[in-house]
């Protein structure tokens, strides 16, 4: 995402080239304009460009061949490369506008994000100030939980963080190679360079393609896997002679390229292997882009990519991938914005003003500061030094003011489970699908909801240990309860990241009545035969969780009782072959247990939402933060009807329903009994859960009195 505008490629290796004007490249600008463009319109509206993830590919590519020419050249006429320069140059270009909107963000997180993003938040800031976000975000993303976390502000600076690593790591590689020239190859200083770079790019990508087939979540973020895209630009500048003198080659190299950029911008979603090989398209379409220099007609390539407007944007490309995101975040949270379809429009508008300011009277003044541009480079680092202290003085101050709140929510979060208010949460009516409740109220709530909309997706199960995430295919086990007495009820819970959220009170109940609790729990993978979609190391992983699961249910003891929940697909039609395959699924997988006398309890899911429902609560009232029923319930759920169709054939198998108490005959309800109840789109709050405990210990204590395996 730097935009140093020298961008031709290195002179030939037999000498340096006088000249400089071929240095500069307009076309470039253009290029950067699309892969801002997809990058930002992807966040805007995710479901209209689904692969414009991809638009940071691109600028890759685009740094790769700049970067490399620059160093080339001076490699090619000194012999050296001036290090604290160049990053000094680096510092002064990228750093003022980078630092900007990390206090930006971390002010942002004092006064109007809610509490429970302030963990994440103030963690990711300080790991994008010194350019390891990236490493912070593959880190979290082994972890289920914490990938399933409301995006942060800055968590797009994960690719800025890996640029600058490209650009601590390749001057110095390229050193190497230098070096290695004059030492043992005749000072034949170009043949190092292309040797070095082709093999760190080839290395790269075959470790992009194995990683991402085996942890596509960590690989999407890790420097090794995208290396070789930089070195892919690289190439470009090592190789002038592969730009095209003949215009008719350009054209077809640059709109071609386009199609290609777009295409796969267009084409790929969230469910393609990325980076891996469906990487190389979008390099190759940007590598021809590159090349298409030509622009002596109207029509060419170079001259449509060099036009005004499109030049403009990638003008401001830096700043604006910079401040979109966070704009984003934010939205939703500022009392009568929003992100509706007017509102959207508005700020992407708004997004392009604060850009073009941010470069007018913040990245350009100070990249030519004459106090630092005429000292030494040290003065330049002691600056940057000075401003990531600021940015660090500022999240300590929003630390220091906002953890005491946080502990304050968790705090009164303990002493309402502790005492549990007359008709809170699921008690204030409503039925569990068996028998009707009796609808209550309790003034003393006031229209308190708890835990607070600021505070409800910090509200999660405190076992993480017991749940297996992404690609991790242990069959890993906790025991709670009467894990002594071979008298105790042998109780399991088993399925995905939905039953994860009623664990806590099954706990709490096993506890309670004497049983021996057993979870087997991993996130997205329900308990059932039907194959996960994606035929990715994740559906692989599920596969072998689930025929561990198997194995194991098959040789220990039978259990007295299993208790199950997953996640509906709420898109599912009811009589569409999908929702059948799903629901043959759950039956083939449930009826080994049930044949040997096990009874099994589970449970309609709840609604799924269209956002985390708690930022509609932070603005406004509950009366307009319901979600339409047909949304939230679809038309089936997959493991309701097989549970009604083992029922009905015989089999004991309870099904709890709660939907009249979710909702209404039209729609669905955030709070619930001054409850609220999800901590995201689709999760319960461990609050909300503990409300329905005494409904699911109703069906258990009864299903183990029928029970048939002792």
């Amino acid at each position: 995402m730097d935009s140093d505008m020298q961008t031709s490629p290195p002179p030939s290796r037999t000498r340096v080239q006088a000249r400089t004007p071929g240095h500069f490249l307009p076309h470039l600008q253009g290029l950067r304009a699309i892969a801002v463009l997809l990058v930002v319109v992807y966040h805007f509206w995710p479901g209209r460009l689904q692969g414009g993830y991809i638009g940071v590919d691109v600028f890759f590519v685009i740094s790769g061949f700049l970067i490399t020419g620059q160093l080339a050249r001076e490699l090619e006429k000194t012999g050296r490369i001036g290090l604290p320069g160049f990053y000094a140059k680096r510092v002064r270009r990228l750093l003022p506008a980078a630092v900007t909107v990390l206090i930006f963000s971390a002010l942002a997180t004092l006064f109007i994000l809610p509490l429970s993003s302030l963990g994440e938040n103030l963690r990711e800031i300080l790991a994008s100030t010194f350019y390891v976000e990236n490493w912070a975000l593959a880190a979290n993303s082994v972890d289920y939980l914490a990938a399933a976390n409301e995006a942060t502000l800055v968590q797009h600076y994960w690719s800025l963080s890996l640029e600058e690593q490209f650009y601590l790591i390749w001057p110095l590689m390229l050193l190497g190679a230098s070096w290695l020239a004059v030492k043992f190859w005749s000072g034949k200083r170009w043949n190092a360079l292309f040797a070095v770079v082709v093999a760190v790019s080839i290395l790269s990508l075959a470790f992009s393609i194995l990683y991402t087939q085996t942890n596509a979540a960590q690989a999407y973020f890790v420097t090794f896997t995208r290396m070789w895209e930089f070195g892919a630009g690289a190439v470009l500048a090592l190789l002038p002679r592969l730009r095209p003198t003949k215009a008719w080659l350009s054209n077809l190299l640059g709109y071609g390229g386009i199609a290609i950029v777009l295409g796969c911008g267009y084409f790929y979603d969230k469910s393609t292997p990325f980076p891996g090989s469906a990487a190389i398209l979008p390099v190759i379409g940007t590598m021809a882009i590159i090349l298409a220099s030509h622009r002596e007609h109207w029509y060419d390539a170079g001259r449509v990519l060099s036009v005004r407007p499109v030049s403009f944007i990638g003008d401001i490309s830096y700043s604006l991938y910079l401040w979109h995101w966070p704009l984003i975040v934010i939205a939703p949270f500022v009392p009568g914005w929003g992100l509706s379809t007017i509102n959207r429009l508005v700020l992407f508008v708004l997004c392009f003003v604060i850009a073009w300011l941010t470069k007018r009277f913040i990245e350009d003044p100070t990249r030519a500061w004459k106090p630092l541009v005429r000292r030494k480079p040290r003065f330049t680092f002691v600056s940057m030094l000075a401003a990531m202290a600021v940015v660090s003085l500022v999240v300590g101050v929003t630390s220091v003011v906002q953890q005491p709140k946080y502990d304050a929510a968790a705090a009164e979060l303990r002493s309402t489970l502790e005492t549990m208010p007359d008709c809170f949460g699921a008690a204030s009516g409503g039925t569990d699908g068996l028998a009707p409740i009796e609808e209550c109220s309790n003034p003393a709530l006031d229209g308190q909801i708890i835990p607070s909309p600021g505070f409800g997706n910090a509200d999660r199960p405190q076992h993480p240990e017991c749940l297996v995430t992404l690609n991790d295919s242990s069959l890993t086990t906790c025991e709670f309860g009467d894990t002594t007495s071979d008298a105790a009820p042998r109780v399991a819970i088993v399925g995905d990241s939905h039953a994860y959220s009623l664990l806590d009170p099954v706990i709490q109940l096993a506890e309670k009545n004497g049983w021996h609790l057993t979870t087997y729990l991993k996130g997205a993978c329900p308990w059932s035969t039907t194959p996960i979609a994606g035929g990715d190391a994740f559906a692989a992983s599920c596969a072998d969780w689930r025929a561990k699961l198997e194995s194991e249910l098959a040789s220990v003891q039978p259990y007295d009782t299993i208790f199950t929940a997953a996640l509906a697909d709420h898109t599912l039609d009811a009589d569409g072959s999908a929702a059948a395959d799903e629901t043959a699924g759950f039956v083939e997988a449930w009826t080994p247990q049930l044949a040997q006398g096990t009874p099994v309890v589970t449970l309609v899911d709840n609604p799924s939402w269209e956002t985390d429902p708690n930022k509609c609560l932070r603005i406004s009232d509950v009366a307009s933060c319901t979600e339409p029923r047909k949304d939230g319930l679809g038309e089936v759920d997959t493991l309701a009807s097989a549970a009604r169709q083992l029922k009905a054939g015989g089999s004991d198998v309870t099904l709890l329903d709660f939907s009249e108490m979710y909702c209404d005959s039209s729609k669905c309800f955030p709070v619930i009994g001054g409850a609220n109840v999800y901590r995201d789109q689709d999760h319960l709050t461990r609050t909300f859960a503990f409300t329905l405990a005494p409904f699911i210990e109703s069906a258990i204590v009864a299903a183990l009195g029928r029970s048939s395996v002792r």
